[in-house]
């Protein structure tokens, strides 16, 4: 069947797509869509999902033809395709339907740079103005764009995609199949000083980064060195941009770690996790398998696994919830309480002289 409609991406019923994702079409199978498009940007011929229930009453306005959803969704005023995976079916045919025609380099340009003793395997393809210093092994097929530097000693694994001007220092091991974007650093020295008299003394960093399998480091990103041993990313795990991963910081596998993100030295990392985007853990703690930390929150200690947490500090969602709820309140209870105070004053529970603001400076200074 994929072989058949390879002939003809751009024009498919909703029988042909429902078995490209493994779906279940409810309505027309013979709708044809000949394009795919997001729900509020979709129309007539279009095909789209819908993965989120806030979107949910999207489905009745948009114009497109034909609706990828989750099982849940039992009828629509639209075809739908139900699928266990509305994202990963939608991802599906995106590539499907426009596959994208990148054509990555190949073989090894002469202004590019490489040392004594370095080890390139099969089909290695290298842009100018590379630096692959003494040492160094690039695994077969694996691709690395002008002006990245490699520096001694270190290993990158086979089916690698390491874009343009990307540090890799010294000593660094990077698996097979890791995608690298543009303008990150792995292996710059963890962030190690000593005071002594008020003089900050740099504490050598000597150990190093692994990065296992499958993993995908976004642009602008830092991953430090260790001190000693090593700072570990750990297979099929997803790192946005913009992310500091401090020294000795090991995070499990397949987690998920969120643009402008950061992770305080020697923090352990479980599998599974997602760390939202802006926010900071302390160091020297352990964040369990599976737990969420919420955008915006601040860590400040270990958590067990399958732990949901939001806020500044971090607390369980539902608690942090619950106290911003109340916070939105203080106005009103602020005036509640002025309210009860005229009455007690006027049934002479209360002197007449009394004032929160008094009371409050007074408890202030007997503390």
């Amino acid at each position: 069947m994929i072989n058949m409609l390879a002939q003809n991406k751009t024009k498919l019923t909703l029988e042909e797509v429902a078995k490209l994702v493994d779906g279940e079409v409810v309505g027309d199978k013979n709708i044809v869509v000949t394009g795919i498009c997001g729900i509020k940007e979709a129309q007539e011929g279009d095909l789209t999902f819908v993965a989120n229930n806030k979107y949910m009453p999207l489905i009745k306005n948009t114009k497109a033809s034909a609706i990828i959803t989750s099982k849940e969704i039992k009828k629509s005023n639209k075809a739908i395709i139900r699928t266990e995976n509305p994202s990963l079916a939608f991802a599906k045919m995106v590539s499907f339907m426009s596959p994208q025609e990148v054509v990555h380099p190949k073989g090894i340009d002469p202004k590019a740079v490489i040392g004594k003793n370095v080890k390139l395997g099969k089909d290695v393809a290298i842009q100018p103005f590379v630096v692959i210093e003494d040492n160094a092994q690039i695994g077969d097929r694996t691709i690395i764009y002008a002006g990245t530097y490699v520096g001694i000693g270190s290993k990158i694994g086979n089916d690698c995609l390491i874009y343009p001007n990307i540090t890799i220092r010294e000593r660094i091991v990077i698996g097979n199949r890791v995608t690298i974007h543009s303008g990150s650093v792995i292996g710059s020295d963890g962030f190690g000083f000593a005071t002594v008299c008020g003089v900050h003394h740099k504490i050598p960093q000597i150990g190093i980064v692994v990065i296992e399998d499958d993993v995908e480091i976004g642009a602008n990103v830092t991953i430090d060195r260790a001190r000693f041993g090593k700072t570990l990313i750990g297979k099929g795990t997803k790192i946005d941009n913009l992310v500091q991963i401090a020294h000795n910081v090991e995070i499990g596998e397949h987690s998920i770690i969120v643009a402008q993100s950061g992770i305080s030295g020697s923090t352990k990392v479980g599998k599974n996790v997602i760390i939202a985007g802006q926010s900071g853990i302390v160091g020297h703690i352990n964040i369990g398998d599976n737990s969420v930390i919420a955008a915006k929150s601040g860590v400040a200690k270990s958590l067990p696994a399958n732990s949901v947490v939001f806020g500044y500090p971090a607390r369980p969602i539902q608690k942090t919830r619950r106290i911003n709820a109340c916070l939105t309140r203080l106005p009103d209870l602020f005036r509640f309480i002025m309210h009860m105070e005229a009455k007690l004053k006027e049934h002479k529970i209360l002197p007449k002289d009394f004032s929160y603001k008094n009371f409050k400076e007074e408890n202030e200074t007997e503390e």
